[in-house]
């Protein structure tokens, strides 16, 4: 008999990954899924065995055998979404990006803490064996002081399907920055320990999208008629409290030689490193005097060894251990995100105190 039963609202791709990643823990299981369309609901019901099916989120609430919520739906659902499930007494994990803004997010905020329920931003990325690695050399002071950091994710064209709420800012919020520069931004800011920003400057460009151009193969959602007026390309730069800074850089759709690549590397006074694509370490010898090496760390004890978002998720609910995404962290990931679309459409410096 499972501790934690889990109920899943929103049966499109990314749902697929959250029924797997819940199950995966010995103490949970996803026992209901709840979406609008029946043809999606019956498919990921038969294929993972879910007896419970509903065709609306508030039905999935009122079930008071369920624990636990798990949120995989658009961007512009995720707030209202949160807040009914943790108002109907249900721990959360939502899937990124926090909301449209950090007012919504706020709101969000204050529901878990009113009802006194775990919630948690599923952040995915915190969690692969690279990012635990860089995170644990960081923690022990491998690194030193970890003064810049510098990520970038490029598709050359990864725009999801045309025509699905992923290009209308209204349903999404934003584009490229809102949909993938999240998951490098909140992962330079974790390894890095630092969620004190200060300001953010921002460019964000529609180039590709708006033409018809770019055009990936992700999503399930239904599609429309094409309309984009979100960013395929945004370019940031964060400065904080210390003195440190972020460095960002994320498209959906550009010209470049590669399909798709990925980046993330931290610099610091004792050492720098890689997260992305692969994780290594570099550093003057201690050995060798002189010498400068590239080390690639092996048996590095790393804090989440499951390395999967739900399973931490339903530790925190159990009792076993802390959330590694706090509800502080990604209001802060959020302001940052918020400044940045500020920026751009102001030509000019934000200051986070403002957002």
């Amino acid at each position: 008999m499972s501790e934690v039963k889990v109920g899943v609202v929103g049966a499109g791709q990314i749902a697929y990954n959250h029924i797997r990643g819940i199950n995966k823990h010995p103490d949970a299981e996803c026992v209901a899924v709840a979406d609008p369309s029946a043809e999606r609901v019956k498919k990921i019901a038969d294929e993972f065995d879910i007896s419970k099916t509903y065709s609306s989120a508030d039905e999935l609430f009122k079930n008071p055998d369920i624990d636990a919520v798990s949120i995989a739906v658009p961007n512009k659902f995720h707030a209202p979404l949160s807040i009914a499930a943790l108002n109907a007494g249900k721990h959360v994990i939502l899937d990124k990006p926090f909301a449209l803004n950090i007012k919504e997010a706020r709101e969000v905020a204050a529901a878990a803490e009113a009802n006194g329920k775990i919630f948690t931003l599923g952040m995915n990325q915190r969690f692969t064996q690279e990012s635990q690695t860089i995170k644990a050399l960081a923690e022990r002071g491998d690194l030193g002081d970890i003064y810049h950091g510098k990520a970038a994710w490029f598709r050359r064209a990864g725009i999801p399907k045309f025509g699905t709420w992923f290009t209308r800012k209204s349903e999404s919020g934003g584009g490229a920055l809102l949909d993938i520069g999240v998951h490098l931004l909140d992962l330079c800011l974790y390894l890095m320990d630092n969620f004190e920003p200060v300001c953010v400057s921002a460019s964000a460009y529609t180039k590709f999208g708006n033409r018809g151009l770019g055009e990936g193969a992700w999503g399930m959602s239904d599609k429309g008629e094409h309309f984009f007026d979100v960013d395929d390309f945004t370019t940031a730069f964060i400065k904080f409290k210390n003195g440190a800074s972020v460095g960002l850089d994320v498209s959906w759709a550009l010209h470049q030689e590669d399909p798709n690549k990925v980046n993330l590397q931290l610099f610091g006074t004792e050492g720098g490193a890689i997260a992305r694509p692969s994780a290594k370490l570099f550093r003057y010898s201690k050995e060798h005097e002189g010498e400068y090496e590239v080390v690639e760390p092996q048996g590095v004890e790393i804090k989440y060894p499951p390395m999967e978002r739900f399973v931490n998720w339903v530790d925190a609910i159990v009792g076993k251990d802390n959330l590694c995404c706090t509800v502080e962290q990604a209001l802060t990931i959020q302001k940052i995100l918020d400044a940045a679309y500020l920026s751009s459409a102001t030509s000019k410096e934000v200051r986070i105190e403002d957002i």
